[in-house]
């Protein structure tokens, strides 16, 4: 764990912080790359993109504090500085992320499958890089681990920060979920080269990006997220995985049926 990469006076400059900024333009490049691939414009694709990061990580930002909320944090506990410093809840910014999408997509008339198909590989390759930030910044720890790749944090940010356990050996979660994202990159991209019709990627990634979640939830830690229904097994992140995979299904049934309509 290296929360803080450098400090000059009073100055700091944050790992988490930076990586997610690497994660952006990592994802933008990839972005433009995949637009011009099917004919679409850079500079409106390059909007939509700042547009959806700011609403990605207010988005994250109001899950993490609506669900704090609802297991009995106060508003002083909610906004102090260790709170706001913490990454959020992830898939809080990828909802509003999604509903800030749909908005920048309708002013700049630009055609809606195509689009997420030029997105959706990049969102999960700016995931997989913020996952990196998160194993720096000591959150979204997972269970305890006795494998040889177990990790065990020792800063007292990691805590004070997140709540992560200290001196305990813990599964490397910000790890395996890296290498999923990735995973979901590759298989989006070779997918691309063999689409059968528009939006099939943009399904595809939600589909894939849900199951992973469920999965992973098996060796996250930090479940004071909440569950729901009193289930121990229904976090927020299991929860929002099964709309995601449900969402993918439901979105690629509607474009195969508009590529059918066409016809």
């Amino acid at each position: 764990m290296h929360p803080i990469l450098f400090r000059i006076g009073s100055f700091e400059l944050g790992t988490y912080g930076l990586l997610m900024a690497l994660g952006f333009f990592a994802a933008l490049g990839l972005i433009l790359r995949l637009a011009r691939r099917d004919g679409l414009p850079g500079e409106a694709l390059s909007d939509l993109t700042v547009a959806v990061l700011i609403g990605g990580i207010l988005g994250s930002k109001l899950l993490m504090i609506a669900v704090d909320l609802i297991h009995g944090r106060s508003l002083a506990q909610l906004f102090d500085l260790a709170t706001l410093r913490a990454g959020g809840a992830m898939h809080g910014g990828i909802i509003l992320g999604t509903a800030v999408f749909f908005w920048r997509i309708r002013k700049h008339k630009l055609p809606l499958a195509l689009t997420m198909d030029a997105i959706s590989p990049a969102v999960a390759l700016g995931q997989a890089i913020g996952r990196l930030g998160c194993l720096a910044a000591g959150c979204c720890y997972g269970t305890e681990c006795h494998a040889p790749w177990a990790i065990t944090f020792t800063r007292p940010e990691a805590e004070l920060i997140s709540g992560t356990p200290l001196l305990q050996a813990l599964h490397p979660v910000q790890i395996y979920t890296f290498l999923a994202e990735m995973a979901i990159v590759g298989i989006l991209l070779l997918l691309g080269k063999k689409r059968r019709f528009a939006g099939q990627i943009s399904a595809v990634f939600f589909v894939m990006e849900g199951l992973s979640r469920v999965i992973l939830e098996i060796w996250r830690g930090d479940l004071d997220r909440g569950v729901w229904l009193g289930l121990s097994w229904l976090s927020t992140g299991r929860l929002t995985g099964f709309a995601f995979i449900l969402f993918g299904v439901g979105l690629g049934w509607w474009f195969r049926r508009q590529k059918a309509l066409a016809v």
